[in-house]
C-alpha cells in the first residue's frame, strides 16, 4: 500500500568530496547513473511510493540543482510532484539540515528522510507503517551488510549507542539488559516531527548525534530490520556508479522512468 501525500526530506547539500573529480563542477545529486542524476531517481522512487511533496536541501552548487529542479517538474510526468528547497548558506550537516527544513513539515504527520546518494528497494511503505505503529519518534532502517559505523539497539529494538570498528569508538547512551546488537544504518528513517520540539539547540549536527541525544533523553528510537533480499548501495563512491545498474537491474530504472503522477506541481525555495 503506498503512503500517498507523505512528505519527504531528501539530503543533497553535500560537497561529494567521495566523488571527486566528478564533484569539482556539479553537486553530487547530479552525477549520474545510467544517464540520468542520482536526483533524478531518488525523486522518481519516492513519488512511486506516494511521496510527493518533498523537501531537498541544497549548498554545494545550489543554483544547479535549482535548474534541475525546475526542469524536472517542467515535465509532463511529473506534474503532481511538488518539491521545495531548502538553501544552506553554511553546511548545517544532515541534522541541521534537517532543522533548518523544519518549517516545511506537518506538526503530527510523520515523514520519511533519506541521502541522495543511496540507491535501494526497500519497501518505503512498510517503514512508514511500522513507524506510525510504533509511535516511535525516529524508526531507523537497518540492513546486515558490510560497514564500519554501526547503531547498537537493545533487546526490544530501541536506539542505545553506536559505535565505530574503524576508530574503535563507542557511544553508549543507555544500558542494555545484554550485549546490544549492532546494524549499520541504510540512510532512510521515518521521523516524526515532534523530535523537533525535544531538539536542544539548532546547530550544525549529525542525525546521528541527534538521534544519541534523543535516545539518551529516555525518546524511543527503533530499528526497522530488512532482510538480505532488500538490495542497497552507497553510490557516493565512483566505482559504484557503473556498478548501480547491474546491480539492481534495467528493470529497477525502467519502473521508475514510466512512472508519472496528474497532479499539479509547484516549486517553493526556502
Amino acid at each position: 500500500m503506498d503512503v500517498a501525500d507523505v512528505k519527504a526530506m531528501v539530503f543533497a547539500a553535500g560537497l561529494g568530496t567521495r566523488l571527486k573529480p566528478l564533484t569539482d563542477a556539479r553537486p553530487k545529486a547530479l552525477v549520474e547513473v545510467r544517464g540520468k542524476p542520482l536526483l533524478y531517481w531518488i525523486l522518481k522512487r519516492l513519488a512511486r511510493h506516494g511521496f510527493t511533496d518533498i523537501v531537498v536541501n541544497t549548498h554545494h552548487f545550489a543554483e544547479q540543482i535549482d535548474a534541475f529542479v525546475k526542469n524536472f517538474l517542467a515535465h509532463p510526468a511529473h506534474t503532481g510532484i511538488r518539491i521545495s528547497l531548502s538553501r544552506e548558506t553554511t553546511l548545517l550537516d544532515t541534522g541541521g539540515g534537517l532543522w533548518h527544513a523544519a518549517h516545511f513539515f506537518n506538526d503530527d504527520a510523520p515523514f520519511l528522510v533519506q541521502a541522495v546518494d543511496i540507491l535501494t528497494d526497500l519497501d518505503l511503505s512498510a517503514l512508514m507503517a511500522a513507524h506510525r505503529m510504533s509511535g516511535d519518534r525516529v524508526t531507523i532502517a537497518v540492513k546486515r551488510r558490510v560497514g564500519t559505523r554501526f547503531f547498537l539497539f537493545d533487546e526490544t529494538r530501541r536506539l542505545c549507542g553506536w559505535e565505530s570498528t574503524d576508530t574503535g569508538v563507542r557511544r553508549m547512551v543507555c544500558q542494555p539488559s545484554s550485549e546490544p546488537e549492532s546494524w549499520p544504518s541504510m540512510v532512510v528513517q521515518a521521523v516524526s516531527p515532534v523530535i523537533f520540539s525535544k531538539w536542544r539547540d539548532p546547530r550544525p549536527i549529525s542525525l546521528t548525534d541527534v538521534y544519541l541525544e534523543l535516545a539518551e533523553a529516555g525518546e524511543p528510537i527503533s530499528a526497522f530490520r530488512v532482510d538480505d533480499a532488500v538490495r542497497w548501495m552507497d553510490v557516493g563512491r565512483i566505482p559504484h556508479l557503473s556498478q548501480a545498474e547491474t546491480y539492481f537491474g534495467a528493470a529497477y530504472f525502467d519502473d521508475l522512468e514510466v512512472f508519472d503522477t496528474s497532479r499539479p506541481a509547484k516549486i517553493g525555495v526556502g
